[in-house]
């Protein structure tokens, strides 16, 4: 799918390109791949060269990235506690991470900003970052 939605239109050919020659996978591999997610919707054929068929991304990245999310969540039972917790623990959310959180969250139509409503842990999550001596530079690493 990266390379439907960074390249646009692409071959199985030009897919299986797109990696890493170290490591790149068949070409039955991705044509394999790319025909089960055409199956799913996920991406479609556009036209066909010669004998090569031509796929576009069906799904932006954005709904991609949205479902694969709630599809995590739901093994979860829908608690993001665990995600959040695994975030600040091995260092891939920032505090900038946090301050954009909390604007998409006073975004939100009727969202509580008290102690015990979203904005509220939020902003426990930015003080335990202070609390626990974290210095900015470390924080977005």
């Amino acid at each position: 799918m990266e390379a439907l939605w960074s390249r646009g239109p692409c071959s199985v050919r030009e897919i299986q390109e797109s990696f890493p020659a170290t490591k790149r996978p068949a070409y039955t591999t991705v044509q394999t791949t790319v025909y089960r997610l055409e199956v799913k919707k996920a991406l479609r054929r556009t036209k066909k060269i010669a004998t090569a068929l031509i796929f576009e991304a069906a799904v932006s990245r954005e709904a991609a990235e949205r479902r694969l999310i709630d599809d995590l969540l739901a093994l979860f039972g829908g608690r993001s506690r665990p995600i959040m917790a695994h975030l600040i623990e091995s260092g891939k959310l920032t505090l900038d991470d946090i301050r954009e959180a909390e604007k998409a969250i006073l975004k939100l139509p009727g969202e509580r900003t008290g102690r015990g409503g979203i904005l509220g842990r939020v902003r426990n999550t930015a003080a335990a970052f202070r609390c626990a001596g974290v210095t900015e530079e470390e924080k977005s690493k």
